[in-house]
């Protein structure tokens, strides 16, 4: 199983990379597109619908509003996905309970909307971006820079839960939706994004009120990814699966690598855009 996780993620990693950077923004849209469609197609066995032309018609559904949400003034839809999240961290926190508010499969497959669609926009948003906080060596620093970002963000939590969590896990975080993760998890997690912010603040030369912003927003944005990654836990675990698929092996499907990241991109975007970072 590690042999095959350890393979499955050295050939995912350079294409995700790959893709950030070389691919033109339309192209780039597609290539999010075309794995938010695979990721719409596992969300609706978690939703309860397991026919093969149900999953297929979801993830047709979902391309076709990926295209009309283009036409959609992106704060619109990175705020409402930040109001969504609030309520999916609400949602985890009274589990089992107030399942009522989201278990019946139509509800799950509208939440999927909601978590496929903002996650799209943010990515594909930023990759056209102008970051007006500051120029870098004479010229703007290259928003694409921030997707990557993103990503440390998200393999940061994770790798920094999973050290700090095997090390001091006593107290379980959610063990009634996930009971491998712990409080000293969470913290370790955070603890190792912070770095990533001082890191890239040095780098960049920033000053001290805005590296205290890009803090908050990073721990923030790691806080978020970590009930994206929870959210989902509790949907496959009321839906009595391990995994959303197989397509990946040793990894289990796409929404099992990309959890994290559907949460933390429109959150971090939208932060960024508030702030004035991103335009």
């Amino acid at each position: 199983m590690l042999k095959q996780r350890i393979i499955t993620g050295l050939i995912l990693a350079p294409i995700a990379i790959g893709g950030i950077f070389f691919l033109e923004p339309l192209a780039f849209s597609w290539f999010i597109g075309f794995v938010i469609a695979v990721g719409a197609w596992e969300w609706a066995n978690l939703a309860g619908f397991t026919k093969q032309v149900e999953r297929f018609g979801f993830a047709a559904f979902i391309v076709a509003l990926l295209y009309a949400s283009s036409f959609v003034d992106v704060k619109y839809v990175l705020g409402v996905s930040m109001l969504g999240w609030l309520f999916a961290l609400y949602l985890i926190t009274q589990y089992p309970n107030k399942t009522t508010l989201w278990s019946s499969h139509i509800k799950r497959l509208l939440i999927g909307v909601f978590v496929l669609i903002p996650a799209w926009n943010a990515l594909v948003y930023i990759k056209v971006a102008d970051i007006a906080l500051f120029q870098y060596e004479g010229q703007g620093l290259d928003s694409r820079w921030l997707i990557l970002y993103i990503m440390f963000i998200v393999w940061g939590a994770d790798v920094g839960a999973y050290f700090a969590g095997k090390t001091w896990g006593n107290k379980k975080l959610a063990p009634k939706v996930s009971p491998g993760k712990s409080w000293a998890g969470v913290y370790g997690g955070l603890a190792t994004i912070t770095l990533f912010a001082v890191g890239a603040s040095v780098l960049l030369e920033m000053s001290l009120s805005n590296t205290l912003v890009l803090i908050a927003f990073t721990l923030i944005t790691g806080a978020v990814s970590v009930a994206g990654d929870l959210f989902e836990s509790m949907l496959k675990r009321h839906r009595g699966i391990k995994d959303s698929s197989q397509l990946l092996p040793g990894h289990g499907g796409i929404l099992d690598r990309v959890d994290s990241l559907t949460a933390a991109a429109p959150v971090f975007t939208f932060l960024l855009i508030v702030a004035g970072w991103l335009v």
